[in-house]
C-alpha cells in the first residue's frame, strides 16, 4: 500500500497536471499524487487538438470561461517564455462573409473588449487583405493575442515541474474504485491502491463517470464530439499567414471550420464537429456499444438531438461529404480547391449536456465533500489551464481547509 497523500488527482491531461502544478505553488510541501490510466500523459484532449492559445472573444462577459480564458492565456504565454516552449503569438481573423453576419461581428468585439480582450480592432476588406491576402469578407476582426503552443509540450513542463517539486505522477494507472473508508479516499487501480485525505477528479472524457464513481450527485453527462481535421498541402499553405475563422453560431459552441498555422509551418483546416459513438473514438468508424447504450438511455441526449437538428446534420454532411467541407472552407478563402486538403488527425471534445438536452457553454466545477470534481472543461482549457489549476487551489482550501500556506507565491510560476 503506498504512504497516504494530501490530495490525488484524476487525471493527467493538462487540467490535471495544471491542479498539480497550482497545488504544489501554493503549499509547498503538500503530499500530491496524480493518476493517469493511459501509458503517457496527455493522450486525450491534450493532445489532439490544433494547439490554438485562444483570446477570451466567444465567451459570455462574467461567465468562468471569459474570466479564466483571458488571463489563463497570460500565464500560459508567461510560462512558456520562462520555460523556452515554442509557441508564437500571430494573431487572427474572424471574417464576416455577408452582410448579415456584421450583427454578430459586432457583439464579439464587444464582448471581448468586456472581457479584457487587448488590441481588437475591426478591418474593412482592404485591411483584411493586409494581414491575409487570400482571405475575402465584408469586414474582420483582428485579435492580435491569439497564439499557438504544442499542448503536450506544455503538460510535459508541468508534470517535469510537479515532480521537481515532490509531487508523485503515475501513468497506468486506470481507477476502477473509488471509496471513503475511515476519513481517507481509497483509489483502486490498475497499478494498485492509493490513499489520500481529499480527492480531485479532472478526468475529461471520463469526467462524469469518474465523479459519480465518487459518489457525487452528477446530473450532466459527456456526450462526445469528434472533431475532423484536413490540412493544406504542403505547396498551399502559403494561403494561410496565420489563422483565419469565421463567425460562428452562437446557438453552437463549436467555432466551425477554420485556419489554424502551427509551429510547424503546418496548416490545419476544421474541424467539423460530430457525434461520436465512442469517448475515445478518434476515427469515423470507432464504436463503443456500452458507450452508445449509456447515450441511448440518458433523455437529454435525445432532447440534444432534437434541439441541434438542423445544425447536427449539417455537421454529418461535411463529415463525410469533402465537396461540403471544402464549401465551408472556401467561404473564407474562395481559391482553396479539394486537390488542396489532405487528411488530417481528429480529436474528441467532451462536452457536457443537461437533461434539457442543452450543450453545458460553462466550465463546471462541483464541490462535495472532501472531493472536487471538474465536471466540464472544454475548450478553451487548454489555454486556461493555469487558471483552472489555480481556481480549484482556491476551491480546495475553502472545501478542504488547507490554510495557512506555507508561503505566498506570486501567480507566476518561476523556473
Amino acid at each position: 500500500m503506498t504512504p497516504l497523500s494530501d490530495i490525488v488527482i484524476v487525471g493527467g491531461g493538462i487540467v490535471g497536471l495544471a491542479t498539480a502544478l497550482q497545488l504544489l505553488e501554493r503549499w509547498p510541501g503538500l503530499r500530491v499524487t496524480l493518476l493517469e490510466k493511459e501509458a503517457d500523459l496527455a493522450r486525450h484532449q491534450t493532445g489532439h487538438n490544433s494547439g490554438v492559445i485562444h483570446s477570451g472573444i466567444y465567451y459570455r462577459p462574467g461567465s468562468l470561461k471569459a474570466a479564466l480564458c483571458v488571463e489563463g492565456a497570460r500565464l500560459l504565454i508567461d510560462f512558456c517564455r520562462r520555460h523556452s516552449i515554442p509557441h508564437a503569438v500571430r494573431g487572427k481573423i474572424v471574417v464576416a462573409t455577408s452582410d448579415t453576419e456584421l450583427p454578430a461581428l459586432r457583439r464579439l468585439y464587444e464582448q471581448g473588449r468586456a472581457n479584457g480582450v487587448e488590441g481588437l480592432s475591426t478591418l474593412g476588406p482592404e485591411q483584411l487583405r493586409e494581414i491575409e491576402p487570400e482571405a475575402q469578407g465584408v469586414q474582420a476582426l483582428h485579435v492580435p493575442t491569439t497564439g499557438t503552443v504544442e499542448y503536450p509540450a506544455v503538460a510535459a513542463a508541468y508534470a517535469r515541474i510537479v515532480r521537481e517539486r515532490g509531487g508523485t505522477v503515475r501513468c497506468s494507472a486506470e481507477v476502477s474504485r473509488l471509496a471513503r473508508q475511515g476519513g481517507e479516499w481509497i483509489v483502486q487501480t490498475t497499478s494498485g491502491e492509493f490513499r489520500s485525505r481529499y480527492l480531485v477528479t479532472c478526468a475529461g472524457l471520463q469526467a462524469d463517470r469518474v465523479a459519480r464513481r465518487a459518489g457525487a450527485q452528477v446530473s450532466i453527462r459527456i456526450v462526445p464530439f469528434r472533431g475532423d481535421y484536413y490540412e493544406l498541402a504542403p505547396a498551399r499553405r502559403d494561403l494561410v499567414r496565420s489563422m483565419i475563422y469565421p463567425v460562428p453560431n452562437s446557438a453552437f459552441p463549436f467555432l466551425g471550420v477554420h485556419f489554424t498555422r502551427g509551429l510547424d509551418g503546418s496548416v490545419h483546416v476544421g474541424p467539423n464537429a460530430v457525434l461520436a459513438l465512442k469517448r475515445e473514438g478518434y476515427r469515423r468508424g470507432d464504436i463503443a456499444w456500452p458507450d452508445v447504450v449509456e447515450l441511448a438511455g440518458f433523455v437529454g441526449f435525445w432532447k440534444m438531438l432534437h434541439r441541434y437538428r438542423a445544425l447536427g446534420l449539417q455537421e454529418i454532411v461535411r463529415t463525410w461529404s469533402k465537396s461540403a467541407f471544402v464549401a465551408a472552407a472556401q467561404r473564407l478563402l474562395p481559391d482553396v480547391q479539394a486537390k488542396d486538403l489532405v487528411p488530417g488527425g481528429s480529436g474528441v471534445r467532451a462536452q457536457a449536456v443537461d437533461a434539457a438536452g442543452q450543450l453545458l457553454n460553462d466550465f463546471e466545477i462541483l464541490t462535495a465533500e472532501n472531493a472536487i470534481h471538474v465536471c466540464n472543461v472544454p475548450s478553451p482549457a487548454a489555454t486556461a489551464s493555469l487558471s483552472i489549476g489555480q481556481r480549484i487551489a482556491t476551491l480546495a482550501s475553502e472545501a478542504f481547509n488547507l490554510r495557512p500556506p506555507a508561503e505566498r507565491l506570486t501567480s507566476n510560476i518561476k523556473k
